[in-house]
């Protein structure tokens, strides 16, 4: 599998020329801040280099670092760190991305269409976020419209002579009612070979699911129907499937951002997070942004207003139906140290898996 698309800011011309001793320095600082979270000093960088270098050329060198944005000292004394910046260089520009191992992907592939075959679509979300965030030590997220729901039951209710409802009950016992324009001089009895039609083939399809199958046998409708009926069939598929949706977000694993607290500004870090992860709005619009591009979007602190205070990352990818339209995404919330090598490819081909469900199992 090629490795993800990730869509990168332009680093800074002084970041940008930076020469490849300057650069190992920078990387070792930086995979030492993701795997332990401390400070590191330049004679445990001195140390680790691939190449001879004394403590006091390193301290040269990160005091360069230091001066171009990339790195900085959290107290008097102390080793470095990376500041925001020098993480969104790393990630754009340095980062080695890893692929998924068959036997991971196989695991996840499996566990999500068993848990839509025995539950809904809607459990295979939820199987997916409670994956990403047993890898990545924070919480998975999902952002999915309602129109992905697996349906029970469609039917075409007439107000008035012009004018009729679609009411879509989805499998978790919800309904949605939405208004669809009549044709002129339908008869009663359309309305019922319509939704009889449907029914006839949701078997806990998702919309987009039963769109895409009654465009794929638009002759065998046309031979049980006539032209008004069919006309209603696709007239209510569209209304239903093109209305905007309310998006509801699925979280998992937040837990997860409790393993791993070193301070007391920690703890009042993850509290905040919680606080966003509550009101759902924003990490909804956040986790929307992830609908702009083809490939991976990471969100680092402060960069986006949501996570300002808590400082934390967001790794998201997109998710398409069986028309390639943009209906949800599915991500990683957690410390801006989050193991981005491994959790970028891995939220990668959790998106490619729900696309592939939601296309009809291509």
């Amino acid at each position: 599998m090629p490795s993800p698309p990730i869509i990168a800011a332009a680093p800074n011309r002084a970041i940008a020329e930076l020469n490849e001793r300057s650069r190992e320095i920078f990387r070792q600082i930086v995979e030492s801040y993701l795997a332990t979270g401390e400070p590191v000093g330049s004679k445990n960088i001195a140390r680790i280099l691939p190449m001879t270098l004394s403590p006091a050329s390193v301290r040269n060198v990160m005091m360069e670092l230091e001066n171009a944005g990339l790195i900085f000292a959290p107290h008097t004394s102390a080793g470095r760190l990376p500041t925001q910046s020098g993480l969104r260089f790393f990630v754009d520009a340095m980062l080695e991305i890893g692929d998924v191992a068959t036997d991971e992907r196989d695991r996840i592939e499996s566990q999500m269409r068993a848990t839509a075959s025995r539950q809904t679509f809607e459990g295979a979300l939820a199987e997916a976020s409670q994956m990403l965030s047993g890898v990545s030590r924070g919480a998975g997220i999902v952002v999915t419209t309602k129109s992905n729901a697996a349906l029970r039951h469609v039917e075409f209710v007439r107000l008035d002579p012009g004018r009729a409802l679609v009411v879509l009950v989805s499998e978790d016992g919800s309904v949605e009612n939405r208004l669809l324009d009549l044709p002129s001089g339908l008869p009663a009895s359309a309305l019922v070979e319509a939704s009889n039609f449907l029914n006839a083939r949701i078997a806990g399809r998702t919309l987009g699911q039963l769109r895409g199958e009654i465009e794929m046998r638009r002759s065998e409708m046309e031979r049980e129907l006539d032209v008004l009926t069919a006309r209603l069939v696709e007239a209510g598929l569209a209304t239903s499937i093109g209305q905007p949706d309310m998006r509801q977000l699925i979280v998992r694993g937040q837990a997860n951002l409790l393993d791993d607290l070193r301070a007391e500004e920690d703890l009042d870090r993850i509290r905040r997070l919680f606080a966003d992860l509550e009101t759902q709005t924003d990490v909804i619009d956040l986790l929307t942004r992830a609908d702009e591009g083809e490939g991976v979007r990471i969100f680092i602190g402060s960069e986006n207003r949501l996570f300002s205070l808590s400082g934390s990352s967001m790794i998201a990818a997109p998710f398409r139906d069986g028309q390639q339209r943009v209906v949800g995404a599915v991500g990683v919330i957690g410390p801006t140290r989050l193991n981005y090598a491994r959790i970028v490819p891995m939220v990668d081909f959790t998106a490619r898996v729900v696309s592939r469900m939601l296309e009809g199992g291509r």
